[in-house]
């Protein structure tokens, strides 16, 4: 296993010190490009300190009069200390805003620095991986976004999950990059950063798990769509798998249409430049490989769409079924009314639907194991 060599990168923006009056700008040009996060923030502490101000004055002065009144400084005591909380309160969301200004100037300051750009939230991003379509109040933050030599985004991303009175908020960081074609939905969950049982927010049947070569399957469960096995080995051969292991093993991965995401559960976008130097390596190693993956080609369109004629060459040697070789596209192809040479078949670049998504199991089964685990453990406990 090679180690992958250092990442360069400009990180003095995470840190440098920063003049107010550009911050403040930032925050304007983010307002005038309809960036909601900034503006609401702004609004969530002018409403919390004038609310502060409307409470906590009155109680101060209702206080200091009592405790004129009778004559004891005592009474005013807890109207004061009252008081101080509401002005720590008030101190710490006045605080934090302006970090968080600061911190999302730093960010576009570091994104322009490396060749990128910088935006501050999209509401319900319009991306295919599984975390993007669950609860509500989704939203994306703090984009950082490289378009050469493929689109690569780097940001938060979190969603609202409501279950009766109560809601829980789930926080992820997420890299998606854009893939020439589209493959099959095939999600690598890394075994690293699970904790009792895996950490994604889905689960997939098990007869859809595929036992790969080598010591992957200590680094990562593979799940692909039930007869796409030998198309996923194509895609991870051991070059690719290699890769992976190097600089992916604490990052669960996700391929659907023609995008690959990256999941952890720590923010992607953010001031450490050591989290950076991590992502942009295991993207770098990634990247020099994804090429191959173009020329992946499914088959079974040809019976779903029919057959199409292509003066493209046979499928490489040793390719599973439907992927042709380097030069082949599927471009420039049309219907033909009678059976082509050998050969001569050539599929479009797409998914046939059953390859499209993977297929879900409940969780029921992880519930049902927790409850029994607990009911036991408390009927020890009894016997005891």
């Amino acid at each position: 296993m090679t180690t992958p060599a250092p990442v360069s990168f400009d990180a003095r923006p995470l840190t440098e010190p920063v003049d107010p009056k550009d911050v403040s700008a930032f925050v304007r040009e983010m307002r005038a490009r309809g960036a909601g996060g900034s503006v609401a923030s702004t609004v969530i502490v002018v409403i919390v300190v004038a609310i502060m101000a409307a409470v906590a004055l009155p109680m101060v002065a209702v206080g200091i009069s009592a405790g004129i009144r009778s004559g004891s400084a005592i009474i005013g005591l807890p109207f004061l200390f009252f008081f101080v909380v509401l002005v720590a309160i008030a101190a710490f969301a006045f605080i934090a805003h302006r970090r968080s200004r600061v911190a999302r100037f730093r960010l576009s300051r570091f994104a322009t620095a490396n060749g990128m750009t910088y935006q501050d939230q999209v509401n319900d991003p319009p991306l295919p991986g599984m975390i993007f379509h669950l609860g509500r109040s989704r939203k994306a933050t703090q984009l950082v976004r490289g378009h050469t030599p493929r689109f690569v985004e780097f940001g938060n991303y979190q969603y609202t999950v409501k279950s009766g009175k109560n809601s829980t908020t789930y926080k992820w960081g997420y890299v998606a990059v854009k893939l020439d074609v589209p493959l099959p939905n095939i999600v690598l969950d890394a075994l690293g950063n699970n904790g009792f049982g895996s950490n994604l927010p889905a689960s997939f049947a098990r007869d859809q798990r595929l036992s790969l070569e080598g010591d992957f399957d200590k680094y990562f469960t593979l799940y692909c769509p039930e007869g796409y096995e030998q198309d996923a080995l194509y895609l991870f051969t051991p070059d690719i798998m290699a890769r992976f292991i190097d600089s992916a093993a604490q990052l669960d991965v996700e391929i659907v249409d023609d995008w690959l995401f990256l999941y952890t559960k720590r923010e992607a976008s953010t001031l450490d430049a050591a989290t950076w130097a991590w992502l942009f390596g295991a993207v770098g190693a990634l990247m020099t490989k994804l090429d191959q993956w173009a020329r992946w080609r499914d088959d079974r369109l040809i019976q779903e769409q029919g057959p199409t004629y292509s003066s493209a060459s046979a499928s490489a040697p040793g390719a599973p079924a439907g992927v042709p070789d380097a030069g082949s596209t599927g471009a420039g192809t049309h219907a033909l009314p009678f059976a082509p040479p050998a050969g001569m078949l050539t599929p479009p670049p797409g998914v046939a639907r059953q390859g499209r998504r993977l297929k879900r199991s409940g969780r029921w089964v992880m519930i049902l194991i927790v409850v029994l685990v607990g009911v036991g453990w408390m009927f020890l406990r009894v016997l005891a």
